[in-house]
């Protein structure tokens, strides 16, 4: 492999570290054909952050694991959150593959009877109000789609989101979120977004998170041209959980200023946080709800948008005229993968796992003082690491050192804003397993921290 250079401190906010001593020493572990196949990846793809150089070369995937080209065996906590329901799930893999058998490809103008199913299961997971369906290739389409329906709806083109949030990698996704290191080199703004501070609950230095929600309101009243906020129900990245008090005052706000609430649920929706859909928590419904990454299993890329029926208004306009559009095999996956939660009843599994887990990581965090927060619900959790629990000092070289000594022991997850240890883990995870994996951080902290 090429030398590695220093990481840049700003793009520790999303994703694995690249670019560091800790990421050398790892390729040193790595066999002779695993090193190969990474030269031939770095030679073949155009680099970009986040992506290059790749951390290891995958050869195959079931349940809960993932397996490298040499054998070896993670615990996947992250999975790009497409694996709800598990990697390879036979249920899943059965309807896809007789799918295929039929019709696997759906040419525009035309629709068909499996992606029919498909919207009308998604819009009855809904109240009556969101009813209204529009597939899509991939999460980011979906914003894109949300957006452009919200000019429509409202007549105003411009769109408030949260600091440092992403909701997708295109031009027009780039510009609703607000993370720094999918912008840079890329010009202004196509829409001046401006974003209102992420409701954060650890490094809140207030009493609670209302004056976050408040921050919406400033900007309402001083610009009239604003037609849309979007944000995250629950920020999946370093898990940060807004109260009930914080949505219902944004849903309030959006509501008195005739703004549209668009929800990105791409990472979170379908069981994650032990409902069907997070903002269910909160007792407030949506404008627009965007959906995505599990939607199609881990088997196939398929996203969607779901809207009020009143704004079924853009006739004229191709808001997601897409080739895959309505995809039979994007619904087959789609479809499956909701049976399969509702018939194992995997919501009530993973609000059990929630008291579990919440158990297990605050016995972590009273063992280890570089533990300064524990947060999470449903099967999403993160554990903030900080050098001072009083100042509160992000413990980002630590936090990579954690990362490839779980992974050295078989354990695979996301750190996210440097010092955030984000745990995803599929919801078909057994006590056991998870038990296993809090047991490899335990140890990992240990020996990286004492």
């Amino acid at each position: 492999m090429d030398e590695v250079i220093p990481q840049e401190q700003s793009l520790l906010t999303e994703g694995d570290v690249n670019f560091a001593p800790s990421r050398k020493n790892w390729y040193k572990i790595l066999d002779g054909a695993t090193l190969n196949l990474l030269d031939q990846d770095s030679d073949a793809f155009l680099h970009q952050s986040l992506s290059t150089p790749c951390l290891d070369v995958l050869q195959s995937c079931i349940g809960i694991y993932i397996t490298d080209v040499r054998g070896k065996q993670l615990m996947d906590f992250h999975g790009n959150n497409v694996h709800q329901v598990g990697y390879r799930n036979a249920y899943v893999i059965d309807k896809v593959k007789a799918q295929l058998d039929i019709l696997p490809f759906s040419p525009r103008r035309y629709t068909n009877e499996i992606a029919i199913d498909c919207a009308e299961k998604i819009s009855s997971l809904f109240s009556p109000g969101l009813k209204r369906v529009l597939f899509a290739p991939g999460g980011t389409s979906s914003i894109g789609i949300a957006l452009k329906l919200a000019r429509v709806v409202t007549g105003k083109y411009k769109v408030v989101s949260l600091e440092d949030s992403f909701h997708g990698a295109s031009i027009d996704a780039i510009a609703a979120g607000g993370e720094e290191q999918f912008k840079r080199h890329l010009g202004p703004s196509v829409t001046g977004t401006p974003n209102i501070p992420q409701p954060t609950t650890y490094r809140n230095k207030g009493q609670n998170d209302l004056e976050y929600a408040d921050a919406l309101e400033d900007i309402l009243k001083n610009n009239d041209g604003i037609g849309a906020f979007i944000a995250e129900t629950i920020r999946n990245t370093d898990v940060q959980i807004p109260s009930k008090a914080y949505w219902k005052r944004i849903r309030e706000i959006c509501t008195q200023y005739s703004v549209l609430l668009i929800l990105d649920e791409i990472p979170i929706a379908f069981g994650r946080t032990g409902k069907m859909f997070a903002f269910e928590h909160y007792d407030i419904e949506p404008d627009i709800v965007c959906l995505g990454k599990g939607l199609g299993a881990g088997v196939i890329p398929f996203a969607a948008m779901v809207c009020r029926e009143e704004y079924n208004i853009a006739g004229d306009v191709a808001l997601g005229h897409y080739t895959h559009e309505k995809s039979p095999l994007g619904s087959a996956a789609a479809l499956a993968m909701i049976e399969y939660i509702e018939q194992e009843n995997l919501l009530q599994k993973v609000q059990a796992d929630e008291i579990f887990m919440r158990e297990k990581l605050e016995q972590l965090k009273e063992k280890h003082l570089i533990i300064g927060d524990v947060r999470g619900i449903g099967l999403l959790w993160g554990i903030e690491l900080v050098t001072d629990r009083v100042k509160k000092t992000k413990a980002i070289t630590e936090a990579e050192k954690i990362m490839y000594e779980c992974l050295a022991n078989g354990l695979s997850f996301k750190v996210s804003q440097g010092n955030v240890l984000q745990l995803c883990p599929p919801l078909i995870i057994t006590r056991e397993q998870l038990l296993a994996a809090i047991t490899i951080i335990d140890n990992a902290i240990t020996k990286i921290c004492g």
